[in-house]
């Protein structure tokens, strides 16, 4: 439920409101916005009586939120969130943010290799896995806490900010001193003490669409990182499984103007988990970007063939380099642009 309040309304005003939400024995979150303040109620399972709130003074109206997530829903927020880094990066305002880098950080040679390659084609974010959760129990499971030193060494070096992904409670604590955002993967999407912790963070949580999970799933895992206080979210479309072997996944691009629709949190897409095959990452990194995507994340390797993990859906850097240009054509097309590298000092 959301109790939107006059556009004039006081601060004792919204005070009295915030107090009365408390007597009902809920909680009360503020939500300021440009025009008017409104004020969440949260803790309630079911319906709530909503006339000790219609009648108090500075009340415009009581919204009842239809959808089954609340704080994800655009009935909550209806300004689109957006999520701010130094030096001016944001996602989820008119940029395009590009993510690039390996699937697994392997070693300094080849994790730095990587970083000048995707800088100097006009990717912000550095991605790359310490841990690794993998299929087979004999495959790479990335270097750990070592990966993570490589991943700030890069960092400083090249001035791209770092996402990378938590696999349990203990690795968010661990790589939230590594890390500028955090990253929940697929097979994670629903392990809710994972989200817990992460929600309480104040670091940027990047989450991802699991592979047989709806949309709505997907909003209502983003919907425990809000409930926990953290509200700078971004949701990530890397496929789902479908019954055509021949496309290994499918990047569901239409998910990218639904959840615009249905919620405030930006979101990005993954066409090389999406697609799972090299050939067909460019292709669908152009229509993401022209269905509204705030952003790519694109497998990036210096020696795709010789890659411990992804290797058949990381690009080389030289198509990389092609495909930024490309999205920058998309993107200026559409009104907007790829947002691009702030300088190293």
């Amino acid at each position: 439920m959301l109790v939107v309040m006059e556009r004039n309304a006081t601060a004792s005003e919204i005070r009295r409101v915030v107090a009365a939400i408390e007597e009902m024995g809920l909680e009360a979150r503020l939500l300021p916005g440009k025009q008017r303040s409104a004020v969440g109620i949260v803790g309630n399972d079911g319906s709530v009586d909503a006339s000790p709130l219609s009648g108090l003074p500075g009340v415009l109206e009581v919204i009842h939120v239809t959808q089954p997530y609340k704080q994800v829903s655009r009935e909550w927020k209806p300004d689109g969130t957006v999520i701010r880094f130094p030096g001016g990066l944001a996602i989820g305002g008119d940029d395009v943010v590009v993510m690039a880098g390996p699937c697994a950080v392997e070693s300094e040679a080849q994790i730095l290799a990587a970083a000048r390659a995707v800088r100097d084609a006009g990717a912000v974010f550095l991605r790359g896995g310490a841990f690794k959760p993998r299929t087979s129990p004999y495959s790479f499971q990335g270097l750990g806490k070592k990966g993570l030193e490589l991943l700030a060494k890069a960092r400083e070096e090249t001035g791209l900010l770092v996402v990378t992904e938590a696999l349990d409670p203990a690795g968010v604590d661990l790589i939230e001193r590594y890390a500028d955002v955090i990253q929940i993967g697929a097979r994670s999407m629903q392990n809710y003490s994972l989200l817990k912790r992460a929600g309480q963070t104040r670091k940027p949580v990047l989450l991802k669409r699991g592979m047989a999970a709806t949309v709505t799933e997907l909003l209502l895992s983003a919907e425990y990182l809000l409930a926990e206080g953290n509200p700078d979210i971004i949701l990530c479309e890397r496929g789902v499984r479908g019954f055509d072997a021949g496309t290994r996944y499918l990047l569901d691009l239409t998910a990218i103007p639904l959840v615009h629709r249905l919620s405030h949190l930006p979101i990005i897409a993954d066409p090389s988990h999406g697609t799972g095959h090299r050939d067909r990452v460019t292709p669908m990194a152009r229509a993401a970007v022209a269905a509204g995507a705030d952003g790519l994340m694109v497998e990036v390797h210096p020696t795709p063939e010789r890659a411990l993990s992804d290797g058949v859906q990381s690009l080389a850097p030289e198509q990389f380099a092609a495909l930024m240009k490309e999205c920058r054509m998309i993107a200026e097309a559409i009104g907007r642009r790829v947002a691009e590298p702030a300088e190293v000092p």
